[in-house]
Parts: C-alpha cells; structure tokens; sequence
C-alpha cells in the first residue's frame, strides 16, 4: 500500500504520467520475483528507446519532405515476389508482381524477370523473351539478363542468335561455367564440333559438371572420336563416380569396341548404385543374350520391364530371347508389340522378316523386309533376305536383281573372304565331328565358285565331297528336314544366313551392339533427341553406335541393348 501511495503522489504532483524509468523503490518487505522485475524493467527501457526513435523518425520525415517530394520504392516487395516464387505459388506471385508493376510504371526489374520466369515455365518462351529483352534494356550491364535472353532463344532454336547473346554476357562475366557449358551447346546443335569442344573444355577448366562430360563425350562420339570420347567418359566417372548414366554410356562403350570385362564391369557398377536402371539392365541382358544365355537374359528383361514396360527395344530383344529358343510364336508376337511402339525402327522390321524367313512365310517375310529396306536402303544384308525370301515365292527376276543390289552395297572383297573362311572352319568342325556326314552337291558348287571368285585356293572339303557320294543318291537330303518344301533352295537360304552371322560392323544410330545386339535407346545420337542447355542430351536423351561381332548361329538377328 505504501508503495502504490508513492506512486499515486508523484502523478498528482507532476499532473502527467511520468515516462522515464520508475525510481528505486524499498521492497526489503516486499521484493518481487528477480524475474518479473527484470522482464518488467526491460519492457520499460524497450518503450522508452522506441518512443523517442519514432520522435526522431518522425522530425527528419518532416524536414525531408519540406526539401523534396517522397519517391515511391520500387524495390519493397521484390522480397514478397521471391519468396512466392521459391514456394512455387505462382498465381499469387503474379498478383503481387501485377500490383508493383502498376504502382513503378513497369520499371521494377526484378519483377519482370521473375514474370519472365514464370512464363517460361508455362512454355510461353515468346513472351517469356520479350519480358526479359526488357529486363536487358533496364540494366544493359546485367550478364544474368543476357544470360536468360539467350536461353529464350536456345529454346527457340535460334542457336546462332542465342550464341551471340552468351558471347555479349562473357564479355560482362568472365569464367562463368554456365556461358561457356551453353555455348558448347549451342555451337553443337549446329554441328560446329570444334567450336563445341573447345568451349566444353573451357567450362571444365572453370568448373567439372557431370553435364558437361556428357557433353563433350557425345561430340567426340559424333566426331567419330571414340577413343577420346572413352577418355572423357572416364575422366567424369572419376570426377562423379556414382553417376549411373556415365557408368552406363562407358559400359556401352566398351561393349562397342569387344571388350566385354570392362563392359560388365561398368554396368554391374552402374547397377549397384541403381538397380533399376533399366538402360544397364537391357544392356546386359543383351550381352547374355548375344552369348546364348537367353534365360538369363530374359530374367534381366523381367525387372527392366517393371521400370519400362512399353519400350520397343526390350520387346525386341524379349522376342529375339524367343527366337533364339526356337519359340518362333511367341517370337513374333513381341516382335509384333515392338513394332507397334515403334513402327519406323527398321531393326525391328528385319528381326521380324528374319523370323517369318525362319517359319517358310515367305510372303509375310517379304512385307517387313521390303518396309525395313525403306528405312534403310544401305543395308545390304536387307537386300540378301529380300532375294531370299523372293526366291522362294519364286520371283527369280527380282530376287536376281536383290543379289546384285546387295553386292553392290556390300563388295568388300576382305569381308568376304573372312565370311569364305568362317564357313570353311564350321565345315571342317562338322567333318571332324560326324565322319559320314554329307554335304549338298549344289551347296559345295556353290562354296567352288565362291572360292573361285575370291580367288582362294581350293581346298579338299570342297573338291573331294566323298568317294561314295556319287553311290547314295539320297545323300543330299542327308541334311534336309524331312517334308521340307524347298529342296536346295532351304540349304541356299541356311547358307547365306549362315554367312551373314559373320557380321560386319555397321553404324547404327543409337547404342553399342555385338553379333545378335543392336543398341536400345538413342544415347549418342543427341541430335535426334536435343537437350536444353542445362540438361544436355543424353543422350536424351545415351550414344551409340553398333559394332556387331561374329556369333555361333547361322542367322543374325538384331537384339537391341
């Protein structure tokens, strides 16, 4: 009570409430809690400094606007439009970006780059180029401005364009890795390779990105720089060595140039860090495969099923595993379903002309045969089917002039000596294994002439058959099916296919493949797949190129890893 009379006394005296600190009081009675008294003691120093720096505030506002008039800030909500944006709220991020645009007369800066934005997510590129073209001219000396112009333009296509604008922002920015990444981007969309290595390497120096190694793997890949491609993918699997795609683009790589151990290394590690990269997945089904091992691989396919259950190379390869295992219904039905994912892919054409060449459906074989013929018309294995299959529907005029257009396009005198000698070898494995094994007169007519024509010496497996060939006139169907339609014509065809597993290495444009294989996704061939520039393709999406090698079966098929 005494206290409160203290207090009561001193208002009536001075007529007003005091504002400074309350005066020191007795409380050996009566003592508050320290806590309270120190919460209450800072509060009261807390009003007393915020009164009097409002009093300040408020005297310089005056004077200030006795001088000049107040100026609107055009950078006060700048923070509210960023903090939307990164909370991915767009709609209210506009409204905001609206209503400070209306009060600064459209000369907020950030605002209109984070509209800009906003628009290119939407895919609105032009607009989104138009705003951010304002955004140069508000601040010309803003290399991020020129940086977002330029983009705009990649995206458009405009890749000469855009080069000149990525040019303009390194001349304000200097080593900036994203600068010169884009414009090993855009020089290789024009295909100017060298250009692109060079600022690829540039933006290495500056900063190692796993984007750019890929990136400069696929223009060395393009370049047919395979070697120096293999050089970089392992340079990048030692700068990011859990990075599946690159494990998997060097494992393809290597299974491109025969070398399998590397090959299965890479992809077992690709595999370890992703058990579901099915891009590893098929590729080492399709290195089981091409090996015979056509339950393995296809219990690889399983799992890469899970993942991509409609990609036209695993149905491809499923229904070459078919084929491999003499289960030609069920071969042709995935071939089928591969065909409807991708009707264009002439690899998937041929394994089905393969296959209904396989059956006796002559008819059916010429119809995806001539379609694959279309779509590749510089193959000459095509062709050599094509006259088959021709041959058999007894079209001799066409299928003579399908023999000579697949000379034409395969006269590689070399190779063909070394298919000469492979059947020769299979011949003399037969020989030594089966002592009364027959040969077809007309096939070993055929084999002199060849061997005629190559100018190989002739050897006694085709001169001398047998001296008691002549003695058993059935000796020709020794090595005929029984009930087989085709007489000679069935060994001609076996003999042809049986060459034709020598397999040559062909181009191809996506992925590595040996014998039966042929890649699954384009990876090298970026150019039917561009990437932007911050995610390079890959690829698109990884690259590819077939390399096929020679295989035990006497029909090649094109498996697709």
């Amino acid at each position: 009570m005494a206290t409160a009379c203290s207090v009561d006394n001193s208002k009536m005296a001075d007529g007003s409430v005091a504002t400074e600190l309350p005066v020191a009081i007795d409380t050996k009675k009566r003592r508050a809690p320290k806590g309270t008294w120190l919460a209450r003691d800072i509060v009261a120093l807390a009003t007393g400094r915020i009164s009097r720096l409002a009093e300040t505030l408020k005297e310089k506002t005056k004077n200030k606007s006795s001088v000049s008039p107040e100026l609107p800030i055009v950078e006060r909500r700048n923070w509210l439009i960023h903090q939307h944006y990164i909370r991915k709220d767009y709609d209210t991020c506009k409204v905001i970006i609206k209503e400070q645009l209306q009060e600064t007369n459209g000369m907020c800066e950030y605002a209109i780059y984070v509209q800009a934005l906003i628009l290119r997510l939407e895919g609105k590129i032009q607009q989104s180029l138009e705003l951010f073209q304002s955004c140069a001219i508000l601040n010309p000396s803003s290399a991020d401005n020129l940086k977002q112009v330029a983009r705009s333009l990649f995206l458009l296509g405009k890749h000469k364009a855009a080069i000149e604008f990525y040019h303009e922002a390194a001349r304000l920015c200097e080593k900036d890795w994203e600068i010169s990444h884009n414009l090993g981007l855009c020089y290789f969309f024009i295909k100017d390779f060298k250009h692109a290595e060079e600022h690829l390497n540039i933006a290495l120096q500056i900063n190692k990105h796993d984007k750019t190694f890929m990136m400069l793997g696929k223009v060395h890949l393009l370049a047919g720089e395979t070697d120096k491609a293999i050089e970089v993918y392992k340079r990048a699997v030692e700068f990011s060595p859990e990075n599946t795609e690159l494990l998997t683009t060097l494992g393809l790589l290597f299974l491109q140039l025969g070398k399998y151990q590397k090959a299965f290394e890479h992809l077992g590690n690709a595999l370890t860090f992703d058990p579901n990269n099915y891009k590893a997945i098929l590729a080492a089904g399709s290195m089981m495969q091409t090996h015979g091992d056509f339950d393995v691989a296809m219990n690889k396919y399983r799992v890469a099923a899970c993942a991509v259950p409609e990609s036209p190379p695993l149905w491809n390869n499923i229904g070459m595993c078919f084929f491999g295992k003499k289960k030609y219904v069920a071969a042709i039905s995935c071939l089928k379903r591969a065909h409807y994912l991708s009707p264009f892919d002439w690899k998937v054409l041929y394994n089905l002309g393969l296959v209904h060449l396989t059956m006796q459906q002559y008819a059916s074989a010429f119809h995806f045969l001539s379609a694959a013929i279309n779509l590749n018309p510089r193959m000459g294995e095509l062709y050599m089917l094509l006259a088959v299959a021709l041959t058999n529907l007894e079209d001799v005029e066409n299928a003579s002039r399908a023999y000579e257009q697949a000379v034409a396009l395969d006269d590689d005198k070399k190779g063909a000596l070394d298919q000469y000698q492979e059947m020769e070898r299979k011949v003399n494995l037969l020989r030594d294994g089966c002592t009364n094994f027959e040969f077809d007169p007309e096939l070993m007519d055929m084999a002199q002439k060849m061997g005629a024509a190559l100018q190989v010496s002739e050897n006694l497996v085709w001169t001398k058959p047998g001296k008691d060939s002549k003695s058993k006139p059935n000796s020709a169907a020794a090595i005929k099916p029984p009930g087989a339609p085709l007489g000679t014509n069935q060994a001609l065809g076996q003999a042809m296919s049986s060459a034709a597993s020598y397999n040559k290495n062909i181009q191809l444009p996506t992925g590595v493949s040996k014998g039966p294989t042929m890649p699954f996704e384009p990876e090298p061939d970026v150019q039917k797949a561009p990437s932007l520039p911050i995610d390079p393709p890959g690829p698109t999406e990884l690259a590819q190129s077939d390399n096929p090698k020679p295989r035990t079966s006497k029909r090649r098929t094109k498996v697709e890893d």
